[in-house]
């Protein structure tokens, strides 16, 4: 079925794991190329494990999927396949992250990861219509010296890496362990974002401000229960990529219908819409928009506001460049025609 036209509406991803879009049939194509055996019969058992009850699950069989990722070859053909399904859904501009210590820790080193990334994200724009960005993230779950470390690996790539982020389990690893590598990345030139307030409480979200510095927070799922975060928020235009599709699958949200989207933007929050890890949450962006559109009620007015902001929330302001860009891509987005759209 083809995604509705309304879905489609140009727009910046700005909060997607590349790990995170491993379908199946690629995961069982690379495990073939490099002589690993899943423990799956094939890939409809293996879709089948992709219910989860909460974060840990999810994160148990993301990182043990990783296995088959080996070559520069196998990150670009991940990249790759990302790519085109986001073109399909109307992406104009990917910011993509990556998870190094992963792999690392699998013996497979930074180099490999970040130029079989490369490969693909250097053609993007001529072969899907993309532009790209790339930043790594560090694991929360780890220690704050295996982040550093990671850190010190990837100078020899920072003319390809625009920034860096922090994910993977978020209570008990507050923001405030990461603080001396964030200042070292910072003194690089690094963009800065963290993931906070998707399990954690809105705490985390402070000290992600305070402590590391960031210019984006990932998710910010709970930051309206603090008044005074959300105005904090709103007052410096701190932009939060939301992922409504994964909030449901990893059960921080009951019901698609329940989540805040609306009630955050009423407040004034800088929202964007993301898929987070779309073969694992059942859908890429352009699916997101459609349901958040469906289950929330967001008019045509608020679907173009969505996809405005995540231009504005982008990284696409680091050069003359740059900014052109986003500001052709913003004139898309207001010359899309919605009103006789539906679905």
């Amino acid at each position: 079925m083809s995604l509705a036209p309304l879905a489609r509406i140009p727009k910046a991803e700005l909060h997607l794991h590349i790990e995170g879009t491993l379908e199946p049939e690629l995961a069982f194509e690379l495990a073939a190329r490099n002589g690993i055996t899943l423990p799956y019969a094939d890939t409809e058992e293996l879709r089948k494990a992709y219910l989860f009850a909460d974060l840990q699950s999810f994160l148990d069989l993301y990182y043990s999927l990783m296995a088959v990722l080996v070559t520069e070859d196998d990150f670009e053909a991940l990249a790759d396949a990302y790519l085109a399904r986001a073109a399909e859904q109307g992406v104009r501009h990917a910011e993509i992250f990556f998870d190094p210590q992963a792999h690392a820790a699998r013996g497979v080193e930074m180099g490999t990861v970040v130029e079989g990334l490369h490969r693909a994200l250097a053609r993007s724009e001529a072969r899907h219509g993309i532009s790209t960005k790339l930043i790594m993230c560090f694991l929360r779950d780890r220690s704050a010296e295996s982040a550093m470390e990671t850190l010190e690996a990837a100078k020899p790539y920072l003319d390809r890496i625009v920034g860096i982020g922090l994910d993977s389990a978020e209570v008990g690893n507050p923001a405030s362990k990461f603080r001396e590598v964030y200042e070292a990345a910072g003194a690089l030139g690094l963009r800065k974002v963290a993931h906070a307030g998707e399990e954690g409480d809105p705490s985390y979200v402070w000290e992600a401000l305070d402590i590391l510095g960031v210019e984006r927070v990932d998710h910010g799922l709970r930051s309206l229960e603090d008044p005074e975060l959300v105005t904090r928020l709103v007052r410096d235009r701190i932009p939060l990529t939301l992922c409504p599709l994964s909030n449901v699958r990893l059960r921080t949200i009951d019901m698609l219908e329940d989540h805040p989207l609306v009630k955050m933007m009423d407040a004034g929050l800088l929202c964007t819409v993301n898929s987070d890890d779309p073969s694992y949450f059942g859908g890429y962006v352009g699916d997101t928009f459609h349901a958040v559109h469906e289950a929330l009620g967001i008019d045509h007015e608020r679907v173009r506001e969505l996809a405005r902001n995540s231009f504005v929330a982008s990284f696409l302001d680091g050069s003359a460049e740059d900014e052109a860009l986003r500001a052709r891509y913003i004139a898309e987005v207001e010359a899309y025609e919605l009103d006789d759209i539906s679905g």
